[in-house]
């Protein structure tokens, strides 16, 4: 059993906010039909190298980008721009809970798929619009990017090193405007759901990149709106927390720069910090007794510390503040992350058997529900891979209507 045993999603999102929120949902148990277009399929199909090796050491056309967005779902194809493409998706939102699609606006509408079309054929649909910059406001025609968006939401003015000390505007290593949009609109998608359950009423939810992206500068808009304040880039430093950032420490066995995350949260933490450090006085002194005056005297301390932390190596510090309850960590790479012991014992890789490969490795979910545990039976799907499962088990479609369709060029 799964937590959303029963939902369905049609899904007509592609790339990655809406392959991220669709993902959760199947996940979570959903029965989520991906809708892709005839021979080319999800964009991301082809964002490779990497891509997906067979057993018989050949190279397939599933991108690694494509496979770690879109595990427990079933892809049909469907060519939307012609109206036996359209009819057939109307056919298949009757017996849908959910709609999601990240086209631009208006295109839903031209294709007679909008919510107010869809919605009169089945009243308690929830249906999910994801775009760059929502369906409202001068920005709406836009297309929206996830780099522009970090831009234009204020996130790379506030990532980066300082700019005295040679920094710049930089994007995030990873695509988190749409990441941050893909779970946002998981989570309205199941509130939008309970509210069905309760008066069998759908609605339509509109999700904007550039709303995800504004809402995640969490305390940094706070401090903003509540201030006035404007701030910079601090590099791997905290705007409101002293000490909070990287500190580089002895070099490592290699003569290597090495470095680990000093992350003091509170003047407890602090003054175990100095007693480790073999300065116990710095936690006493007026200057960085409190995290407000840390704060203040934050050119004075952290210069201090710099020359404290170059003393010794990452395994002593680690080692010695770990017992002593300072929070701190390393700085891995990728291959250590998937190798560290805590990563392993939280099973976060998990094994999958795909039609090409007898086993495909990928990030797994890190919903962790002791009830309803998250799904692993479907592997990522192969372009078209359950269209006629689908179009039978749904619309009752028999071999005749499902060699028309082909011949039409609606599905593959």
């Amino acid at each position: 059993m799964n937590s959303l045993d029963g939902i369905r999603v049609l899904d007509l999102s592609r790339v990655l906010a809406g392959p991220w929120c669709t993902q959760t949902l199947a996940d979570l148990g959903a029965d989520v039909i991906k809708i892709e277009r005839p021979g080319s399929g999800d964009d991301t199909r082809s964002w490779g190298p990497p891509f997906l090796r067979g057993d018989d050491g050949t190279e397939s056309r599933e991108a690694a980008y494509y496979l770690g967005a879109n595990r427990n779902k079933r892809s049909v194809t469907c060519d939307i721009a012609r109206p036996e493409g359209q009819q057939l998706i109307r056919e298949l939102v009757a017996h849908c809970d959910v709609f999601i699609e990240n086209f631009k606006v208006g295109d839903m509408a031209r294709y007679g798929l909008d919510y107010a079309a869809l919605s009169a054929l089945n009243p308690r649909l929830v249906y999910c619009s994801l775009t760059g910059f929502g369906q409202t406001g001068p920005y709406a025609p836009r297309a929206g990017y996830d780099y522009i968006i970090q831009g234009m939401g204020g996130l790379m003015s506030v990532t980066g090193e300082r700019d005295d000390l040679g920094g710049g505007p930089q994007k995030v290593g990873v695509a988190v405007a749409d990441l941050f949009t893909g779970m946002y609109a998981t989570v309205g998608i199941l509130a939008a759901l309970r509210h069905a359950e309760r008066t069998g009423a759908g609605q339509h939810l509109d999700m904007a990149l550039l709303d995800a992206q504004v809402a995640m500068l969490a305390n940094l808009g706070a401090n903003h709106l509540v201030a006035g304040t404007v701030p910079g880039r601090m590099g791997n430093a905290h705007v409101n927390i002293v000490p909070y950032q990287v500190f580089e420490v002895a070099p490592g066995d290699g003569g290597d720069k090495d470095f680990i995350i000093l992350a003091v949260g509170n003047d407890g933490q602090f003054a175990k910090f100095c007693a480790v450090a073999g300065q116990p006085e710095l936690a006493r002194d007026e200057r960085f007794a409190t995290n407000a005056a840390r704060v203040r005297h934050r050119a004075v301390l952290v210069p201090l510390l710099e020359a404290i932390l170059k003393a010794r190596a990452k395994a002593d510090w680690l080692a010695a503040l770990e017992v002593a309850g300072v929070p701190c960590g390393a700085i891995n790479r990728l291959d250590e992350v998937f190798a560290d012991p805590q990563v392993r014992a939280r099973g976060m890789v998990d094994r999958w058997t795909h039609p090409l490969a007898a086993e495909l490795r990928l990030v797994a979910s890190p919903l962790k529900l002791s009830q309803t545990p998250v799904r692993t039976d479907r592997p990522p799907p192969l372009l078209g891979q359950h269209t006629d499962e689908v179009l039978t088990e749904l619309l009752g479609a028999d071999t005749k209507r499902l060699a028309a369709l082909r011949a039409a060029r609606v599905i593959q």
